[in-house]
C-alpha cells in the first residue's frame, strides 16, 4: 500500500448517493431566505432583455417607414403602441422636428432610451443575481463546515484534509458560479429566445417557422450531451479531491520529504494523481468541445435558412414553398436577420448552461452528501448540561473497538474528587483512547463513563468539554499570535491572565524572548516554535481555561528533563484541587499520582500507588526497571505481546489499517 496515498475510490460516494434532489434542496433550503434578491434578478432581467430587443425592432420600422418609403407613404407601426402616441402624418412634431424627421427623431430617442434604461436594469440584474449567489454560497459553506466539525472523529480518520477542502472550497465555489453566471445566462437565454420567437411570429409566422426549425434538433442533441457528460463530471470532481489530498499531504510532510531526499519520488506521485485528473478532465473536455461546435453548426443552419429564404422573399416575392405566402418588407427582413442572429447564439449557449448545471449538480451531491453525514455522537434534544460538583470520574466496564479490532475491554477505574490518576502501559495499550472516550471524541461500545454520576452520553457535549481541559501529545497551534493561541477557548481572557498562564506553564521566558513577544506569529501549525515550546503553550491554554477536570496526554513528551521538572512543579499546583487524568510514558512524572492504572492489551492489569505496584513486581515494575536502568529489557512475555500488536497493524512493513484512535 502506498503510504499516505489518497484513496482511489471516491471518498464521498456513499454521501453522494444519499443526496436526493440536491439542486432542489439548494434552492429550497438555501435560496428561499433570499427570494427578494432572486426576484429582483428575474424581474430586472426581463426588463433589461426586453429593452435589448427594442433597437433591432426600431431599425426595421425605420427602414420601412422612413428610409425606403418616406413618412407620407407609410406610417410608423410598433407592436403594443397606440397610433396616437406615434408622430405619424405630415403635421406630426417630435422634439422640434416635423414629418419624417420627427419619426426619425422618435426612433432615435427610442433607441437611446432602450440602451440607457437597459443599462440601469442590467446593473440591478447583476446586483440581484450576485447578491443571491454570494449569500447562498456563504450559508452553504458555513453550514457544511459547522456540520462537519461536529461529526464523530471516526469520520475524519478515513478522510484526507485535501478531500474535505475540495468540498468546502471547489465544490461550494462551483455552486456559486452556477447560481450567478449560470442562472444569469439561463435567464438571458430563456428571455431572448421566448421574446425573439414571439416577435418573429408576430411579424411573419411563415419565416418564423424557418428560423425556429433547428430548435427541436438542438433540444434533442443537448439531451444526449447531458447523458454523456454527467458521469464524466462526477469523475472530475472525484479526481480533484484526490489531487488536493496528495498536495496537502505532501506540503504537510515537506520536512520529511526533504530529510528523506525523496523529492523525485513525490514528484512522480504528484504526477500520477495529476495525470488521473488530466485524463478525467480531458475526457469531459473532449465531449464538451465536440458538442459546442456541433451546436453552433445547427444554430448556423437556422440563421442561413432564414437569410436565404428571407432575402429571396424580398427580392423575388413569396417563394414557391408550402406555407410561405404574403409580403415581406426589407425592414422586416433586416429585423429578422438581426433577431435570428441574437436568437441563434443564445441557443448555442444552451449547452454551456447545461454544462454549468451538471458541474453544479455533481458538486451539490458532494456538499449535501457531506451535510447529511450522520455522526455516531448524537446529543438528545432533551439532554441536560453537565453539572459538576466534586469532579468524580468513573469508568464502568468500558469496551471500545475500532475497525473491527478491540481497543479497550472491560476497563473500570475511578478518579475521585481532586485525585490524580495516571494511565500507563506499553505502546498501543489503549491509554489515549480511554481519555478520548471521556471527551466523547468517540462513544463507548459497552459500559459507561460518568462524571459525578452523569453518563457523558446523556449530557450535552459542549458542557462536557467546557468542564475539561485537554492537552495532547500532538499539540496544535493555529496560525496567529502566541497570545491568540494561549487564549483560544478563553477568548475573553485579559493580557495579565494570559501571561499568568504562560508563567505557570514555564513558557513566559521563551515567549518574552520572541521577536514580538506575545504578538509573535507562530506560523501555520506553529512551525516557528519547537515541539517543547508548543507543548508549553498548550499547557498554558489548558491552565487559562481553569477546568474542573484536567486531561494530560503525554503533555511533556517534547520538553527536556529540566523544563519538564519545572512544568511538573506547576502542574502539581494546578492539579492539587481538581481531578486529573494523566497518560505518561515517563513513569517518573507520575510516580506521585494518587493512583496508577496499568493497561495492557486494552485491559486493566494492575492498579495502585507507585510503591504498591513496585511491590507487585508485575508489568509496572518491569517498565519502571527499564526506565530506571535497573533492568535491560522487558520480560519476554511483554516483548512478544508488543510484537503481536505490531503484526496486527502492519503487513510486510507497510501500514495495513488506519491507525487506531489515539496514538497510544
Amino acid at each position: 500500500m502506498d503510504i499516505g496515498a489518497p484513496s482511489e475510490d471516491d471518498p464521498f460516494e456513499e454521501q453522494r448517493e444519499r443526496a436526493a434532489n440536491p439542486m432542489r434542496r439548494l434552492f429550497g433550503e438555501y435560496g428561499r431566505p433570499y427570494t427578494g434578491q432572486f426576484v429582483i434578478g428575474v424581474v430586472s432581467s426581463v426588463a433589461a432583455r426586453s429593452l435589448d430587443l427594442l433597437p433591432p425592432l426600431l431599425l426595421g420600422v425605420a427602414i420601412d417607414a422612413i428610409f425606403l418609403t418616406g413618412a407620407q407613404e407609410r406610417p410608423l407601426d410598433l407592436p403594443l403602441v397606440r397610433d396616437a402616441w406615434l408622430p405619424n402624418g405630415p403635421d406630426a412634431v417630435f422634439l422640434g422636428f416635423a414629418g419624417e424627421e420627427a419619426q426619425f427623431a422618435f426612433l432615435v430617442a427610442g433607441v437611446a432610451a432602450a440602451y440607457g434604461i437597459g443599462a440601469v436594469f442590467h446593473y440591478i440584474r447583476n446586483w440581484g443575481w450576485n447578491s443571491f449567489a454570494q449569500n447562498v454560497q456563504h450559508d452553504v459553506r458555513t453550514d457544511t463546515y459547522d456540520h462537519m466539525q461536529r461529526l464523530n472523529m471516526s469520520f475524519f480518520e478515513d478522510k484526507q484534509t485535501g478531500e474535505l477542502m475540495s468540498v468546502l472550497s471547489n465544490d461550494v465555489n462551483r455552486l456559486e458560479q452556477f447560481l450567478n453566471d449560470g442562472l444569469n445566462t439561463a435567464s438571458r437565454l430563456v428571455l431572448m429566445v421566448v421574446g425573439i420567437a414571439a416577435l418573429l411570429i408576430w411579424f411573419n409566422l411563415s419565416l418564423a417557422a424557418v428560423a425556429l426549425l433547428p430548435v427541436p434538433v438542438i433540444a434533442g442533441f443537448t439531451y444526449l450531451f447531458v447523458k454523456r457528460i454527467q458521469p464524466k463530471y462526477a469523475e472530475v470532481r472525484k479526481s480533484v479531491g484526490t489531487v488536493n489530498s496528495r498536495l496537502e499531504n505532501n506540503l504537510g510532510g515537506i520536512a520529511v520529504i526533504k530529510s528523506s531526499n525523496t523529492e523525485k519520488y513525490e514528484e512522480e506521485r504528484v504526477d500520477d494523481v495529476s495525470r488521473s485528473y488530466f485524463d478525467a478532465n480531458w475526457d469531459a473536455i473532449q465531449t464538451r468541445i465536440t458538442f459546442f461546435p456541433a451546436l453552433r453548426v445547427l444554430a448556423g443552419v437556422g440563421f442561413t435558412l432564414t437569410f436565404v429564404i428571407g432575402g429571396l422573399w424580398v427580392l423575388r416575392g413569396s417563394p414557391p414553398l408550402p406555407l410561405l405566402s404574403g409580403e415581406l418588407s426589407a425592414g422586416i427582413f433586416v429585423m429578422f436577420v438581426l433577431y435570428t442572429q441574437r436568437f441563434i447564439w443564445p441557443l448555442a449557449q444552451f449547452g454551456q448552461i447545461v454544462n454549468t448545471y451538471q458541474r453544479a449538480r455533481a458538486s451539490s451531491e458532494r456538499v449535501f452528501g457531506l451535510m447529511d453525514e450522520v455522526g455516531r455522537l448524537e446529543a438528545d434534544a432533551d439532554a441536560a448540561d453537565l453539572t459538576v460538583s466534586d469532579s468524580t470520574v468513573n469508568y464502568d466496564d468500558v469496551s471500545f473497538g475500532y475497525e473491527g479490532e478491540t481497543v479497550l475491554s472491560d476497563v473500570s477505574f475511578t478518579a475521585g474528587s481532586g485525585e490524580t490518576v495516571a494511565l500507563v502501559g506499553p505502546t498501543g495499550a489503549g491509554k489515549s483512547t480511554a481519555l478520548k472516550l471521556l471527551l466523547r471524541m468517540y462513544d463507548v461500545d459497552e459500559g459507561s463513563i460518568q462524571v459525578d454520576g452523569q453518563d457523558v452520553r446523556d449530557v450535552t457535549p459542549w458542557s462536557l468539554r467546557a468542564a475539561t481541559g485537554y492537552v495532547s501529545q500532538d499539540t496544535f497551534m493555529f496560525y496567529g499570535t502566541v497570545r491568540e493561541n494561549v487564549a483560544y477557548g478563553a477568548f475573553g481572557a485579559t493580557d495579565a491572565e494570559v501571561e499568568a498562564a504562560t508563567r505557570a506553564a514555564e513558557a513566559h521566558r521563551f515567549v518574552r524572548n520572541l521577536p514580538d513577544g506575545y504578538d509573535t506569529m507562530v506560523g501555520e501549525r506553529g512551525v516557528k516554535l519547537s515541539g517543547g515550546q508548543r507543548q508549553r503553550l498548550a499547557i498554558a491554554r489548558a491552565i487559562l481555561r481553569d477546568p474542573e477536570i484536567l486531561i494530560l496526554d503525554e503533555a511533556t513528551s517534547d520538553v527536556d528533563t529540566e523544563t519538564e521538572m519545572l512544568i511538573q512543579r506547576s502542574l502539581d499546583e494546578l492539579t492539587a484541587d481538581r481531578t486529573t487524568l494523566v497518560v505518561a510514558h515517563r513513569l517518573s512524572t507520575v510516580r506521585n499520582a494518587d493512583r496508577i492504572v496499568v493497561l495492557d492489551e486494552g485491559q486493566v492489569v494492575e492498579e495502585g500507588t507507585h510503591e504498591e505496584l513496585l511491590a507487585e513486581d508485575g508489568l509496572y515494575a518491569n517498565l519502571w526497571g527499564v526506565q530506571a536502568g535497573e533492568i535491560d529489557d522487558l520480560p519476554d512475555q511483554f516483548v512478544e505481546r508488543s510484537r503481536e500488536r505490531g503484526a496486527r497493524r502492519f503487513d510486510d512493513g507497510t501500514p495495513a489499517d488506519p491507525p487506531e484512535p489515539g496514538d497510544d
